[in-house]
């Protein structure tokens, strides 16, 4: 298919759910880096994270008899909330499946959204493959969360914005977790400007893109517990994000916790803004090696806001 065009009839279809989110300069990280750094702000999306994009355009390119039958997700958190909003607004009933383990507080934010929510499991893996289950016996389209074109697409109208917002470009930063993001922004960015370089960002805890690419195939790796959340886990067999960010991602940068924790502090403190662990990890990326991206005009894309209380209650 073609990725670029996709993700520009996707910007078209889900225009009407979605903000355009802003970018802004961040003058403390300018000045730390001597950098001239640039926030995506999609912690300012919809149901606060870029998630409602891919969501969104999914269930926008099912027929419409289809969409009124409804789809299944498997999540614990963003991907659910987008699917359960965009659902509401579509008039498609949404189930999400999730493991006994999730957040209530989370499980809660996609009922009050309208998604009906099923324990399943011990894992997200057995979560999912409930999902899936449920799915198939009931004929219905399974969303998921970053391996499927139309999901990357609406991902990818990211890019499409912040290449149109910020057209002197040097650098992306990008938060990695199965991918979605970072393939269908790139694909936007570099259709823009190919020269711009998009770096992919990993908390050291669950880097398996990453440790993927370098193997040259997809891995089955275990991930450590991380303040980043949103990135964590591995990737499905076939997983259609992997060849794309084999060719579009020009490197990559893994950070400690420790560092997403201040990058996290320290934007609450400068820039006044909520990120959820996922969003602090390309700051702490930019921080870490500031000597490479010194003088140049660099964004990061701050992936979302959803931090639970108990968490940020722990950072602070």
């Amino acid at each position: 298919m073609d990725m670029v065009a996709e993700i520009r009839r996707a910007a078209e279809r889900i225009a009407p759910l979605v903000r355009r989110t802003p970018v802004e300069a961040s003058a403390w990280l300018s000045a730390e880096t001597g950098a001239a750094v640039h926030l995506k702000l999609e912690c300012w999306q919809r149901t606060g994270s870029f998630k409602l994009r891919g969501a969104a355009n999914f269930l926008l390119t099912l027929p419409a008899d289809r969409r009124a039958r409804g789809a299944v997700g498997a999540s614990t958190g963003n991907h659910g909330a987008a699917l359960a909003h965009a659902g509401a607004a579509l008039g498609c009933p949404i189930t999400v499946y999730a493991p006994a383990t999730a957040d209530p507080a989370k499980l809660e934010a996609m009922r009050r959204r309208g998604a009906a929510v099923e324990l399943a499991g011990a894992d997200c893996v057995e979560a999912e493959a409930a999902a899936r289950a449920h799915a198939a016996a009931r004929d219905l389209p399974y969303v998921s969360p970053y391996n499927d074109p139309a999901v990357v697409a609406g991902q990818g109208t990211v890019g499409l914005e912040l290449a149109e917002q910020l057209p002197g470009l040097d650098a992306v930063l990008v938060a990695v977790g199965g991918g979605g993001l970072i393939a269908g922004a790139a694909a936007a960015l570099k259709a823009a400007r190919p020269e711009i370089r998009v770096i992919g960002c990993s908390p050291a805890n669950s880097a398996v893109m990453h440790a993927s690419v370098q193997a040259g195939r997809i891995l089955d790796l275990p991930s450590a517990p991380t303040l980043s959340d949103g990135t964590a886990g591995g990737l499905e067999p076939g997983a259609i994000t992997f060849p794309l960010c084999q060719t579009l991602v020009d490197d990559w940068i893994e950070v400690p916790e420790a560092a997403i924790a201040a990058a996290l502090r320290d934007t609450l403190a400068h820039d006044h803004l909520l990120l959820e662990g996922a969003a602090a990890v390309p700051l702490a990326a930019l921080r870490q090696n500031r000597s490479t991206f010194r003088d140049q005009t660099n964004a990061a894309i701050l992936c979302g806001a959803n931090i639970s209380p108990q968490t940020l209650k722990s950072l602070l």
